[in-house]
């Protein structure tokens, strides 16, 4: 990449900057809004019913969403102290931007509108709990570190600014878009899954780079003697020894810790990827779909580059296709025939940062959302989809049903599943089963407003006392 673009980097040496930076770095934001919806649109032939309102469900993902952030200007070096006074004026594709530690406070009349996708997610701790988190919430920020493309965007939108602690500037341009174009038509061109994906794991690779915790980097030391320099009396009595494995009576393993840490990785392009690419994804929420459907449009799921929306009383897709909104969409996938009418753009094939229809027009008939990284949707004449962090794919596809789901929403239990594990312990691999709870209604990223399937984001005005979340610890 590098050699590709030609690009020098500037590596920050002042410890005061690198631990700024380092203090914003946040990664996507994955959250459970509303916990259950079901469609009832004219599209669902049978089971549709005329005498109800209308309702779509639709599951959108952004292509692509952290190659359009990297396509976009990006800081490279000049890092500086400033006083920032122009930084809500500042363009997008200025030659200089600013990472702000601010204070921002959110306006209650602000509280409603935007309850679904609150702006400015945090690390926290939610009430509660001691697992720190990352949460969208509706309460105040003291020395916020944000990127200012992300806080001009929140101030358009209402968020107030009280005070500008401090910010770093810095030098920008489009250095990288050159490298995500090629990648880009590469992966448009691929003949096969292998290729296409090949190419867009060159993309996130280069991310995934930027973003490395070289903290976490350890030595170990294979020894096979007790006594002498190199021996494990000698390794075991080191201020870094931290553990050790034996293998047997003439082989162990001793894991130190590293006694000096050098940071050669540009983390400010990281936290700027991560930052400048939650501005599209919030600029499709407030800036297309509220101002398509104000109320009429709810956020039922969001997990980095994806929404599940539940929309009232208007087609979606005949908006979908208006000659105003089918660039904001890359609806090349859909069938030629689809029943909407809808256009297959070529030139929107694959294009980073459209929104994408996930089911490429398949009717989502239900949705069914427990928290964080563990919903199911069920497709009509499609089967289902189905997500459960931490528990194997195998065991999810064959013994979890949607109507798992909904027992566990509806009843309040927690739903365990047999899994088989094969392990090596001391390089000896063996066969391990385990019971594991797959499915769990309690969700304490947000608050769950009792006798409903909605939720509401932490500080929002309508919660009257936030303990009451303590029944959430189990999580």
């Amino acid at each position: 990449m590098l050699l590709y673009t030609q690009v020098e980097l500037e590596l920050l040496t002042d410890v005061d900057m690198l631990l700024f930076v380092e203090k914003g770095i946040r990664g996507g934001v994955s959250q459970c809004c509303s916990r259950y919806s079901e469609a009832n649109n004219r599209y669902m032939g049978e089971d549709y019913n005329p005498e109800k309102e209308d309702v779509y469900l639709m599951y959108y993902d952004i292509n692509n969403l952290y190659g359009w952030a990297m396509a976009q200007y990006l800081p490279y070096g000049g890092f500086e102290w400033d006083d920032a006074k122009d930084y809500l004026t500042l363009p997008e594709d200025s030659e200089y931007g600013y990472i702000l530690e601010v204070d921002l406070e959110y306006p209650e009349s602000l509280h409603d509108s935007h309850k679904d996708l609150p702006l400015c997610p945090e690390h926290a701790c939610p009430p509660g709990s001691k697992q720190r988190k990352l949460l969208t919430t509706l309460k105040a920020k003291h020395k916020y570190v944000i990127h200012y493309r992300s806080l001009q965007q929140a101030v358009r939108l209402g968020v107030r600014v009280t005070k500008v602690h401090r910010a770093l500037k810095f030098k920008q341009g489009p250095w990288l878009k050159s490298y995500i174009d090629l990648n880009t038509e590469k992966r448009k061109n691929g003949k096969n899954t292998f290729e296409k994906q090949q190419y867009k794991l060159c993309n996130n690779a280069i991310f995934g780079k930027t973003m490395e915790n070289v903290r976490k980097r350890i030595d170990v030391k294979l020894v096979s003697s007790w006594n002498g320099r190199y021996g494990a009396e000698a390794q075991i009595s080191k201020p870094n020894f931290h553990s050790r494995a034996i293998f047997d009576e003439n082989l162990v393993a001793i894991q130190l810790s590293k006694t000096v840490v050098t940071i050669d990785k540009p983390m400010y392009v990281g936290f700027s990827i991560l930052d400048i690419s939650k501005t599209q994804l919030y600029r499709f929420h407030y800036d297309f779909m509220r101002d398509r459907f104000k109320s009429n449009c709810k956020v039922l799921y969001t997990d980095t580059d994806s929404l599940v929306y539940e929309i009232r009383g208007q087609n979606v897709y005949e908006v979908m296709k208006h000659k105003d909104n089918i660039n904001e969409f890359d609806t090349f996938d859909y069938e030629k025939d689809n029943p909407f009418g809808m256009p297959l753009l070529q030139e929107n094939s694959k294009k980073i940062g459209l929104m994408k229809d996930e089911l490429s027009g398949k009717i989502l008939r239900r949705f069914c959302g427990l928290r964080s990284k563990m919903y199911s949707v069920d497709i009509q004449n499609g089967g289902f989809i189905k997500k459960i962090k931490g528990t194997k794919s195998s065991v999810v596809k064959n013994t979890i049903t949607f109507d798992d789901y909904l027992q566990c929403l509806r009843e309040n239990t927690i739903i365990s599943r047999e899994q088989h594990n094969i392990r090596s312990r001391l390089h000896v691999l063996r066969s391990e089963k385990e019971r594991k709870i797959a499915l769990s209604p309690h969700d304490d990223k947000r608050y769950l407003v009792p006798g409903t399937t909605d939720t509401l984001p932490w500080g929002h005005k309508d919660i009257v006392a936030e303990p009451a979340a303590k029944r959430s610890r189990h999580n």
